[in-house]
């Protein structure tokens, strides 16, 4: 009888070991963590509107936002847990990806030509093969970042033949306008800002080269939680129509973030097309042959399958409904 009880107490014993561990996925998430940026126009709009902490709000769960400077910033914060969902470009998740980051790409907040490689008008640089031997501002792991490698590629140089002077995007702009270097591998809304308010020249554009704005999510939280990340995406979809709906709303959400004048907040969003959010071949696309240039230019090991890389990176099973 004593050994009958004892096991029948240690049974006991064990299904409350395990009811007590095994909780809702809901009710382990006390807070949702996502970043803004101001180049991601969608996120501004999103958290002034209050839309994710509205439909949350029942659950219990809190929301906690955080600035991301740039797509190293935002990549940085997900590989280190601070952050579940975070904004950055197509390629610069790729190769966060590559590195050993485990995320995925599960919306697009827009296509944009949100980086050219920008100059004084007094140095004389006209085009990419300028640059050789030049000082150019960048900020590593960022869209600009593999634009700049990129344009190089294109006039026969490597990164080894211009010197980069590693800054934060408006540091870079800082430093072009002091004259402490001679480009800067630029990033709206700072470039707009330069390029109106101190005649910055951007004296090379190609719009096909920069890859879309997309929202990256941790891979351990899109698997625990994935009905957290279909509610994150319908918020983004809730800002994302009333921005468009509402121009001058987003574009007074963009200066109220910036303290940029409209002028630039326009030009800036000239640029931005926030159209298609759905992530698939399109996005694939771009990413990849960004991740081939990087593979050709020795920035992605010559053994990496990009392809099966851009593959693990997009995730479209969070896709909003067509004609959202």
């Amino acid at each position: 009888m004593i050994h009958r009880r004892t096991a029948l107490s240690v049974i006991a014993g064990l299904f409350g070991l395990l009811a007590a561990g095994a909780p809702s996925a809901a009710a382990e998430v006390s807070e949702v963590r996502l970043d803004w940026a101001t180049y991601n126009p969608v996120s501004l709009v999103l958290k002034e509107k209050g839309f994710l902490e509205e439909a949350l709000k029942a659950r219990g769960i809190k929301v906690r936002w955080v600035q991301s400077l740039g797509s190293n910033k935002s990549l940085e914060f997900l590989n280190g847990g601070a952050i579940d969902v975070g904004s950055s470009a197509g390629a610069a998740a790729l190769l966060a990806r590559i590195n050993g980051n485990p995320i995925k790409v599960v919306y697009a907040f827009s296509r944009p030509e949100w980086t050219a490689l920008v100059t004084r008008k007094e140095t004389g640089i006209a085009k990419p093969a300028d640059l050789k031997g030049k000082r150019i501002a960048v900020t590593r792991g960022t869209d600009p970042h593999i634009f700049l490698i990129r344009a190089l590629q294109g006039a026969g140089l490597t990164e080894k033949d211009a010197k980069l002077v590693l800054l934060q995007h408006a540091d870079g702009r800082t430093a072009l306008e002091r004259g402490d270097v001679d480009a800067w591998a630029g990033l709206d809304p700072m470039m707009a800002a330069s390029e109106i308010e101190n005649g910055g020249v951007l004296f090379h554009r190609d719009a096909s080269a920069n890859t879309w704005g997309v929202l990256d999510v941790r891979e351990n939280f899109a698997k625990a939680h994935p009905d957290l990340v279909k509610v994150v995406i319908a918020a983004y979809e809730q800002a994302r129509a009333y921005a468009l709906a509402n121009p001058d709303a987003l574009k007074s959400a963009l200066v109220s973030a910036t303290k940029l004048p409209e002028a630039v907040i326009a030009k800036q969003l000239e640029r931005t097309d926030l159209s298609q959010p759905a992530v698939g071949p399109a996005q694939a696309e771009s990413i990849r042959a960004a991740g081939l240039a990087l593979q050709q230019a020795g920035v992605i090991p010559a053994g990496t399958d990009v392809a099966a890389a851009v593959d693990g990176l997009i995730d479209p099973q969070f896709n909003p409904a067509p004609g959202r």
